[in-house]
């Protein structure tokens, strides 16, 4: 078969996989190339043989191989591990079960995963997990979930680690909303300075990807299941692993090419697994996207990923550049590891393209603060014109929240200036505080308004007017300005 023709199956099978699902793919290749029979051949025995592999790719492991945890049973609410007591499962997978514990010792909640009984019958694989164990315990890092301990408890091995509250990128992937562009470019920072910190240490994770990445409850990243990491050893002629020879380790979708292939992964192949999961949580598309899992596998191999630029155009191109590259087929085309990743973002300015938007946003903050001090000023004055204990403490609580809504008003527009990829994670953390004085300075100008009523109608219609003004401002135009300037509200 000639080079023209293989390029001509590989394009022909890609495009059934998609029909596939439809049906009539078989038909339809059949009529494609009803003009050169070898290929229409070779491309209806390939489709032949992903119809009875595919199964194998998109059910659960332990949907597969059930037996791996058929004499793993759960353990009941209440069951006592040495020093931990079990509160519900939260998980499970080949690997073994998770649970959700107390720990009586230090006081505090902790995720405690219960290794599946095949990988300790090998006393080889039960002293591989011990060193592997307590490698990612020695990492320290607060983008990575801390392993605190590994307990021998009868027999089984247990590992206790940090319980992460928050949601994953998966679910963030899985909604309608896109991030800024600003958010892209934190993530990837964040997430890269974690994977580095392990890559670091020898460390190389083997299944990154967004189900293991969560998102705290404030906005911080944390990387998962390095508890069954691979250590790199670079002066061993081959690298042990916990897995059986032959087994392939991970998620099909953010495999690297030489994982699929069988071969040793290194940190490299986390660097790839780190460049789908980032163009994917950017646009929310995979970039080797297919029908069924067997179809991605299939283009990770053969086919190259439409350029995130495409997809995602406000996003700075140097950012679409470094995650383009670690995407690359072959290992030596990547960056060598997530240390290399971290040097590339720095060298990037992912603030160059700010919205046009901004502008806005940060004369709608200076107007809320010259608003406030303006109340405060009227506060005085009418504590002037009727002074009695109401009025004096009504002053004293508008200059205090015109003093404090300043303050925070102002660090934000000093983080948009100077430090703009952080401004996200400052914004959720003032957006109630700033609300709260915003909404309190409303209700004391109203008491105000009705306090002057009695001296004028003027000051009592300024004092109401700024009052509705700062109200309206706070719970309606904020979130519009704030969504046009960074693509989501406050």
């Amino acid at each position: 078969m000639t080079p023209e023709q293989q390029r001509r199956v590989r394009d022909l099978f890609e495009a059934a996989l998609d029909r596939e699902s439809a049906g009539g793919a078989e038909r339809w290749v059949s009529l494609q190339a009803a003009d050169d029979p070898p290929v229409r051949d070779e491309v209806l025995s390939l489709l032949a043989h992903h119809s009875r592999a595919g199964e194998f790719l998109s059910q659960p492991i332990v949907e597969l191989a059930p037996d791996l945890l058929a004499d793993d049973e759960p353990l009941a609410a209440g069951t006592v591990i040495g020093s931990y007591t079990i509160v519900r499962e939260i998980g499970r997978g080949g690997m073994g079960r998770v649970y959700l514990a107390s720990d009586a010792r230090l006081g505090r909640t902790v995720a405690l995963k219960a290794l599946a009984p095949h990988l300790l019958r090998d006393a080889g694989q039960r002293e591989r997990l011990r060193r592997e164990a307590r490698a990612a315990a020695s990492l320290t890092h607060p983008g990575i979930c801390t392993v605190y301990a590994l307990e021998e408890v009868d027999g089984d091995l247990f590992i206790a680690s940090e319980f992460v509250d928050g949601h994953t990128l998966r679910q963030d992937i899985a909604s309608s909303r896109r991030p800024a562009s600003a958010d892209v470019v934190r993530t990837a920072s964040e997430l890269a300075a974690a994977l580095a910190a392990a890559h670091a240490m020898g460390v190389v994770h083997r299944d990154l990807k967004p189900d293991n990445v969560m998102r705290t409850r404030d906005g911080r990243l944390k990387i998962l299941d390095f508890g069954l990491a691979r250590i790199e050893e670079p002066h061993a002629a081959t690298a042990a692993v916990v897995t059986q020879p032959g087994v392939v380790v991970g998620t099909p979708a953010y495999m690297a090419p030489e994982q699929i292939n069988g071969e040793v992964a290194d940190s490299r192949a986390d660097v790839f697994a780190f460049g789908v999961l980032l163009y994917e949580y950017a646009c929310g598309v995979h970039p080797f996207d297919g029908s069924t899992p067997l179809a991605i596998v299939a283009r990770v191999l053969e086919s190259d990923a439409r350029p995130l630029n495409a997809r995602c155009p406000d996003l700075p191109g140097g950012v679409a550049d470094v995650i383009g590259r670690c995407l690359r087929k072959s290992p030596t085309d990547r960056f060598g590891s997530a240390v290399e990743i971290v040097g590339a973002l720095k060298t990037v300015d992912g603030d160059a393209d700010p919205s046009p938007h901004a502008t806005w946003w940060r004369t709608h903050q200076l107007a809320i603060v010259a608003l406030g001090i303006a109340s405060a000023i009227f506060g005085w004055q009418i504590k002037e014109w009727i002074e009695t204990p109401v009025t004096v403490s009504i002053f004293l609580a508008l200059g205090a929240a015109a003093t404090i809504g300043g303050v925070l008003r102002g660090h934000l527009v000093f983080t948009e200036w100077f430090n703009r990829a952080h401004l996200t994670k400052e914004r959720r953390r003032t957006t109630g505080a700033v609300r709260l004085l915003d909404l309190l300075t409303a209700a004391l100008l109203f008491v105000d308004a009705a306090i002057v009523a009695s001296v004028g109608a003027l000051p009592a219609v300024f004092a109401l007017s700024a009052a509705l003004g700062i109200a309206l401002a706070s719970l309606v135009l904020e979130p519009a300005t704030t969504t046009a300037a960074f693509g989501e509200e406050p």
